[in-house]
């Protein structure tokens, strides 16, 4: 099947086929790993120039067979955050022993974190069958090589499909190697989505403990308390962050947002329709807009303007 004829290239675009069909087969690993042997420097330099999918697959098998675990898993990782929806991960050589005994916490994290480049849906029994041999890697790396940072990013992967106990277990084990901020906010964060918002308050206020000058932390914690209805905790939070990073805008809307809502204020609700159009992110800046325009005796022409704006 190796020597298909043509370029090793066309053979590679074929194999890779193959391989989406039915991922855990491992007969066009053993034609890749044939092409490989014999047609090295050919097929190396073609594939660093071809950005394809396939290309990237191709890449990674290769790298795992070079012994370059980690180069290997973050090559997978952005072939699976583009096409989630083939099993990529049943590959026999990402089950392999020689290649979760060798692999690193930070290029596994790194792995993790481009299977969510694209912001596909995960959270489906059919992705989490997909992912089980990611969550199987999870557990087996962050046991032999408990990096806390890593951890913590690693955690973002079952978050999104839902396996919400695994994201807990690698919290938990980076934690008993030394206690950092980003585990805190992974924690924080899977509460959040869980719609446990007292834990998620608890886990954030743990995170600003371990960075106390983190504006992003003051504002996280601020959105969460506005999620409960405590709009004059969610104002205070702000302002902390504020004194931390006055320019910051997304701190300057949510304090504009959160003071018109306690107060009522007109000021306010002018200032967050002026910083409007600098958020980045729609989601956030329509929420704020609706926290903002449910404040008290709020002239009506002000809230209409407002809420034109977030028709755009």
């Amino acid at each position: 099947m190796a020597h298909c004829g043509g370029s090793p290239v066309s053979a590679v675009e074929l194999l890779v086929g193959a391989i989406a069909s039915a991922p855990a087969a491992p007969e066009p690993y053993a034609a890749l790993a044939e092409l490989w042997q014999d047609r090295r420097s050919e097929l190396k330099e073609s594939l660093e120039e071809d950005g394809s999918l396939s290309a990237v697959l191709a890449q990674a098998y290769f790298l795992f067979l070079e012994e370059d675990m980690d180069n290997a898993v973050m090559a997978l990782g952005s072939v699976t955050g583009v096409r989630p929806n083939v099993a990529w991960g049943a590959a026999p050589w990402f089950g392999d022993a020689r290649f979760l005994g060798a692999v690193g916490a930070e290029a596994l994290a790194e792995a993790c974190l481009r299977t969510l480049d694209y912001g596909h849906d995960l959270d489906t029994d059919e992705m989490r069958e997909r992912f089980a041999p990611w969550f199987h890697a999870l557990d087996v790396v962050s046991e032999r090589n408990p990096v806390p940072e890593s951890l913590a990013a690693m955690a973002r992967l079952p978050r999104a499909c839902g396996r919400y106990e695994l994201s807990f277990v690698l919290c938990d084990r980076a934690d008993a190697v030394n206690r950092v901020m980003w585990t805190a906010v992974a924690r924080a964060t899977t509460w959040r989505v869980m719609g446990d918002l007292d834990q998620a308050a608890a886990a954030f206020e743990c995170a600003l403990l371990l960075d106390s000058a983190n504006w992003s932390l003051y504002l996280d914690l601020a959105d969460v308390r506005a999620e409960q209805g405590d709009f004059a905790a969610a104002a205070s939070l702000v302002e902390q962050g504020l004194e931390y990073e006055p320019h910051e805008v997304s701190l300057r809307a949510a304090g504009a947002a959160y003071r018109t809502r306690v107060s009522g204020s007109s000021d306010d609700l002018r200032a967050l329709i002026a910083l409007a159009p600098e958020l980045a992110n729609t989601t956030y800046r329509n929420l704020l807009i609706d926290y903002a325009c449910a404040g008290p005796k709020l002239p009506r022409r002000l809230v209409a303007k407002a809420h034109r704006i977030r028709k755009n």
